[in-house]
């Protein structure tokens, strides 16, 4: 699945699993304030790209001159190259407890009474420079990360509780991102590193071989290949989606602005 397709995704998953407002039609298993709805769509957002880090032409390699590259081949060199180890389930579970760790890493400012958590707000900032300038909200990477920066700053300073929710926006755009993928022809590791290949009889029948792979790549291919015009059929009513969700929800904090009871 393409990149911005995977932004998507995230942040429709996180408007349906976290929206309450009678407006929006969501399953609300994560009920969250209207703000944690629209921040943390954009935060789910960039989550989403982030197992495509294992990618060292992926977006996220050009987010930095040199060292997004350098980051990225390196993890490429450690997962095994592309939708290996950072497309396996045990990474989903790996990078849901990293995300729990930095969401209690902070400063307790004794003076005022606070906890300013940072770690949080670092992973925030960085999602948001990915995700803003994946959907086009803006157009430059320098521009994407001091939007990142100045959001996720103003926010730990002023609202440290609001990172809470932070850790399952990561878990989130992960899954997500591994389900987009699932669809496709490409399939996903999800034993990684194990290989567990199908029985030849399994493996020789055309549509079970596609589903289990002799590589030891699982897949329900009903998208095809990544870009192809299933996908785009797909994407557009979720950006949609997503978008209204975030709309929404940003109205229905804003002072002067009156949504339909």
């Amino acid at each position: 699945m393409m990149g911005a397709h995977h932004a998507a995704c995230g942040a429709a998953a996180w408007v349906a699993l976290t929206a309450t407002s009678h407006l929006i039609p969501a399953l609300g298993w994560m009920p969250q304030q209207a703000g944690a709805v629209a921040l943390g769509a954009i935060v789910c957002a960039g989550a989403a790209l982030l197992p495509d880090a294992d990618h060292p032409s992926a977006t996220i390699a050009h987010s930095v001159p040199v060292v997004g590259k350098v980051v990225t081949t390196a993890i490429a060199g450690a997962a095994g190259v592309h939708r290996h180890g950072t497309h396996s389930g045990i990474s989903a579970i790996a990078v849901t407890a990293i995300a729990v760790l930095f969401a209690v890493l902070g400063w307790a400012d004794t003076s005022r009474g606070s906890v300013y958590i940072i770690g949080a707000g670092i992973v925030a900032a960085i999602l948001l420079a990915f995700a803003t300038k994946v959907l086009k909200i803006v157009r430059s990477w320098g521009v994407a990360w001091l939007s990142g920066i100045a959001i996720a700053g103003l926010v730990t300073w002023l609202v440290p509780s609001q990172w809470a929710w932070l850790p399952a926006a990561v878990a989130v755009g992960w899954v997500v991102h591994m389900m987009g993928d699932f669809l496709t022809t490409g399939g996903l590791p999800l034993a990684w590193p194990l290989k567990p290949k199908p029985p030849k009889a399994w493996a020789d029948t055309p549509i079970l071989g596609r589903l289990w792979t002799r590589g030891g790549y699982f897949a329900l291919p009903i998208l095809g290949n990544a870009g192809s015009w299933r996908e785009w059929l797909l994407a557009i009513p979720i950006w949609g989606y997503a978008l209204y969700g975030m709309a929404v929800s940003t109205a229905s904090i804003l002072p002067f602005v009156t949504l339909p009871s």
